[in-house]
């Protein structure tokens, strides 16, 4: 999936948008695809990632999408590498239920491209763009509450929260107060409609983002519940990989990137112990670090492809120990989706 980041991109507004696989030959590389090997695609968007892994070994993929549309269209991949690549519809969170259905438990790499596709920006009827006007939906997978339920229902200090933490907008009070007010006096249902209202508040000079970038992304980031995905699906792929697997990230967005590093520096590190504590038996690291600081996209992949200058990547690979159960600095504290639209 391409995605989009926090860095001043048109990427939730929905600027141009052509499918091309951020930092793929990193991606490759880090995964280390070997003939035989068994590997997840979990963001399978238009398959880019997946292609780039069957090419590099003869070996099996299995893809992951929680869209539909994405699953569907993956048809021809799938003639085209017959009995290589199956794919599996569903929130990369069931990873480790996916995995065992079709592999039996275990696998050789992970591969995860963060954020929202290309693909879903440029349909209109998605709702998660307002290049486009069309009904305020942004769900991944089309069941649950939809943005309209949340811009509907959710009580002005949720909303407010959920604009600030997930989209860094220091105008999410002014924003939440304007659209309670407006949706008293009519429904907002639009990916315009609701344009309009936050450009009211939130002001922007011509060559800055969209006024109402930050509020999209909020909103699409608390639908699908994109952040506790990530949490869920790390800690699922810690239990799958087998000694030596890798484990390949590509995300797009700080907080992303945070759930990310913090997960990897905790399982890629022995715990310390105080030494005014008696001796005891510490666990070993689950991960083996292979980045330690992100990998970054160089100018000429940003100049080809715009969308690459806010990727950052990051890879680890399995150690023999066990899964960790350490905690570690994960989703932010917000209401959940049901209780929000359940407010009103």
């Amino acid at each position: 999936m391409t995605a989009g980041g926090n860095d001043g991109s048109d990427i939730v507004a929905g600027g141009p948008a052509r499918h091309i696989p951020v930092l793929a030959p990193q991606v490759i590389d880090y995964l280390a695809v070997r003939d035989g090997g068994v590997y997840i695609d979990a963001t399978f968007g238009a398959g880019g990632y997946s292609r780039a892994i069957l090419a590099a070994a003869d070996c099996r993929v299995i893809g992951i999408d929680r869209d539909r549309s994405a699953i569907l269209g993956g048809a021809a991949l799938v003639r085209e590498f017959a009995g290589r690549l199956t794919l599996a519809e569903g929130p990369f969170s069931d990873i480790a239920t996916i995995a065992e259905s079709l592999a039996g438990g275990a696998v050789d790499g992970i591969a995860f491209d963060l954020g929202v596709s290309s693909m879903q920006l440029d349909q209109a009827e998605r709702g998660f763009s307002f290049r486009f006007d069309g009904p305020l939906d942004m769900r991944m997978g089309g069941d649950g509450p939809s943005a309209a339920d949340v811009v509907a229902h959710a009580a002005e200090r949720d909303l407010a929260a959920i604009i600030a933490t997930l989209g860094e907008e220091r105008f999410a009070r002014a924003v939440a107060r304007r659209i309670v007010r407006e949706r008293d006096n009519q429904p907002i249902l639009t990916t315009r409609r609701l344009a309009d209202i936050v450009a009211s508040v939130v002001r922007a000079k011509p060559h800055e983002i969209h006024p109402a970038t930050r509020t999209f992304q909020a909103l699409r980031m608390f639908v699908n519940d994109e952040l506790g995905e990530i949490e869920t699906a790390l800690k699922a792929s810690e239990r799958i990989l087998r000694p030596g697997g890798r484990l390949a990230v590509v995300t797009f967005h700080s907080l992303e990137d945070r759930i990310v590093k913090s997960f990897m520096t905790s399982r890629g590190k022995v715990a310390g112990v105080s030494r005014h504590m008696p001796e005891v038996e510490m666990a070993e690291p689950s991960f083996r670090l292979l980045t330690r600081k992100p990998l970054v996209a160089d100018a000429a992949e940003i100049a080809a492809n715009p969308r690459a200058r806010s990727a950052k990547l990051r890879a680890a690979e399995r150690t023999a120990a066990p899964a960790l159960d350490e905690t570690f600095a994960g989703v932010p504290n917000l209401p959940s989706l049901d209780a929000v639209v359940r407010a009103r």
